[in-house]
């Protein structure tokens, strides 16, 4: 997992704020920050709640992009294109919680049994086809799932039976997040 210092986190946040800001005022993004953590190749999500419900999240999985990029990219992304969310209106800007999940690279779960996920820890990437869900780790600790629940929810996001993910065509791959919010990390 990447290293990120308070510093980095906060600049992030900071980011993450400024990009949807300037996006609903249609003007120019911000300028990303500095330092070395910010700049490394990584996947992210960024989460937006309002009064404690979700309101948007969108992210980028793979680790092709520097950090500061797709933060600023997915801030924006989660304002305006998350489809079960109307766009975000500039009048929710300030009463919006955001949270970034910082992404380590997915590894196949093989075999993939219910017993080596740990529940807070990791995260789920189902893979069938051109069918594909993915569920961040905070989403089991939130819905007081336990791994096969867990299991369950990502096959139905992917548009899979629940319990495809028993069958040889399913890829089920497990990710960890470092997860911080402007409240506090998660």
């Amino acid at each position: 997992m990447l290293d990120l210092t308070a510093a980095d986190r906060t600049a992030l946040l900071r980011l993450a704020r400024g990009a949807l800001a300037a996006s609903l005022a249609g003007t120019e993004p911000p300028a990303l920050p500095e330092g070395d953590a910010v700049r490394q190749l990584c996947g992210a999500f960024v989460t937006l709640a309002a009064d404690g419900a979700l309101r948007g999240c969108v992210g980028h999985m793979r680790a092709d992009r520097p950090l500061a990029h797709v933060v600023r990219e997915m801030a924006v992304a989660a304002g305006r294109d998350d489809a079960r969310f109307p766009p975000v209106a500039p009048s929710e800007l300030g009463a919006l919680r955001i949270e970034i999940s910082v992404l380590s690279e997915p590894t196949v779960l093989a075999p993939a049994v219910p017993e080596r996920i740990v529940i807070g820890r990791d995260g789920l990437l189902v893979r069938r086809g051109g069918a594909s869900g993915l569920l961040l780790p905070q989403v089991a600790r939130e819905h007081h799932w336990g791994p096969d629940a867990f299991l369950a929810a990502v096959c139905r996001k992917a548009g899979l039976a629940r319990d495809a993910w028993r069958e040889p065509e399913t890829q089920v791959l497990t990710f960890q997040a470092h997860v911080f919010g402007e409240t506090g990390e998660a």
